[in-house]
């Protein structure tokens, strides 16, 4: 059997304290109507993650936080098991404290960003931007072709199509106005 850490026990404590109360009494009425498995989302038999239980109960909270965290606690491989007891013990006892002693200064603190960031307001003050006098052209050029000069390549041979593609209009722009100068 292998040991956990104890700093990886705390920041699955943490990731569950960051999570809104609906969330983890959601989660715990998932480990109650679900198989939990440790390592992805779900899995080919129909069993699921923590987080996936506690969505399917109402409990709608995007958190990679506590993904993370429990893949680390769990020592999740490459493919999805099924959690062991010991380990859905733990998360159990961990949802049930963090629930039992309220919301933790962490929590508070999590709950008060994501109301911010919903609402739209900053969370920090921010010194007012500089200006520097450079102007947005996006209206002016976004009609004409070929205006923006970064591109992103996935693959070599892609940069090397789109840069012989670029030389090839240019040879033809080169070409028409030479016409025009002797036409």
């Amino acid at each position: 059997m292998k040991t956990v850490g104890r700093k990886v026990a705390q920041e699955l404590r943490q990731a569950i304290d960051c999570l809104p109360e609906r969330t983890r009494e959601a989660m715990l009425e998932g480990l109650d109507h679900n198989e939990i498995i440790v390592g992805a989302y779900t899995d080919r038999h129909g069993r699921v993650c923590p987080m996936l239980a506690a969505h399917r109960r109402g409990g709608r909270t995007s958190l990679a936080t506590f993904a993370k965290a429990w893949d680390r606690y769990t020592g999740a491989g490459k493919r999805p098991r099924p959690a062991t007891q010991r380990e859905l013990r733990t998360l159990r006892s961990m949802l049930e404290a963090s629930l039992m002693y309220g919301a933790s200064e962490l929590a508070s603190a999590a709950a008060e960003y994501r109301r911010a960031v919903d609402s739209g307001q900053r969370t920090v003050d921010r010194k007012p931007r500089r200006d520097t006098g450079e102007r947005s052209r996006l209206k002016e050029l976004a009609g004409k072709p070929g205006w923006a000069w970064l591109r992103v390549f996935r693959r070599y041979d892609d940069f090397q199509a789109a840069l012989a593609q670029a030389e090839s209009e240019e040879k033809a722009r080169q070409h028409a106005d030479e016409r025009q100068r002797v036409g």
